[in-house]
């Protein structure tokens, strides 16, 4: 389900400052032990290629039904929902030649939801420049009575991070509808503590501190498409000398409820400093997060150049 691609240079990790967004109280609300099995990985590739194919072809209704309608998400326009993302899925002046999923990785988040990534190659241009060719992509499926729709999806273009990227990325419309704001609750709050946390650690390049934080599986979609597969990767990553930040501020976050046991916290974000030597600049991020016993735990990120 590609949204018009853009690339930009900048960051590893984001965080929040947070409101909850109404949920799906089939999925949401449902007790983990009584919930049928999440769906096999080949199901949900089938179900993200149909959305590729009505990209393609400008399929307004198919939208209607694949969409959960708590979606949230990012596209070339910013922060998307349903209605916004239904416009830039279908109202771009795009010409695909041909598209392809590979290095395709499924996660259960408990028995409601399930989370795929995969690298994305599209051939093709919107709105007369050519979209990035490949990008690391991520959507999270939520149970809907008897079906699976989608309830979030981004994608983060790949691109060389030591290479200044200074072309402007294709666009679309901005769109006509803006999510609206939801007042904060204490999930969303307890959530949000552990996404500071984890920034501050990323900052600080402390590994341990990241680990402690993090659930025992994790993977991670940087802002250079660089797809960190498992926990070690991730830490190697975060607590080496790639990036020199100095302070990191998380604003207008949104926590969106899979289960009692799973969310999504979606986030603009801004570190003060260089990454590969390239200044940092503002992130659209989304990290999912589980429950261990009591504690959140963050399980998975894609971070997303914010446009200017």
């Amino acid at each position: 389900m590609a949204t018009i691609k853009y690339a930009a240079a900048a960051l590893i990790l984001a965080a929040s400052a947070a409101t909850l967004s109404p949920i799906d109280v089939r999925a949401a609300n449902q007790p983990e032990s009584t919930a049928p099995a999440p769906p096999p990985k080949h199901t949900l590739i089938t179900l993200e290629k149909r959305a590729y194919a009505a990209w393609k072809s400008k399929d307004a209704k198919f939208w209607d039904t694949f969409l959960s309608d708590n979606f949230v998400g990012y596209g070339s326009s910013g922060k998307l929902d349903k209605a916004s993302a239904t416009k830039e899925y279908t109202a771009a002046n795009c010409t695909i030649k041909s598209y392809a999923l590979s290095e395709e990785h499924s996660t259960p988040l408990g028995n409601n939801a399930a989370l795929l990534t995969y690298k994305g190659t599209v051939d093709g241009t919107c709105d007369g420049q050519k979209v990035p060719a490949e990008s690391r992509e991520a959507s999270v499926y939520v149970r809907d009575g008897s079906e699976w729709k989608n309830i979030f999806h981004a994608e983060s273009p790949i691109v060389d991070p030591k290479t200044m990227l200074t072309t402007p990325p294709a666009a679309n419309q901005p769109p006509t509808h803006a999510p609206s704001p939801v007042a904060p609750d204490a999930t969303t709050d307890a959530i949000l503590a552990v996404e500071k946390n984890v920034w501050e650690a990323w900052k600080d390049h402390d590994a341990k501190r990241i680990a402690g934080l993090t659930a025992s599986n994790i993977s991670f979609i940087n802002i250079f498409g660089t797809y960190l597969a498992t926990k070690p990767d991730a830490l190697r990553n975060w607590s080496g000398t790639g990036c020199d930040v100095k302070t990191v501020n998380v604003t207008d976050a949104t926590a969106t409820m899979l289960s009692p046991t799973a969310g999504i916290l979606t986030f603009n974000a801004t570190a003060y400093g260089t990454c590969y030597g390239q200044k940092v600049g503002p992130i659209h991020g989304t990290s999912i997060y589980v429950k261990d016993g009591n504690t959140w735990k963050w399980t998975f990120g894609i971070n997303v150049p914010a446009r200017p």
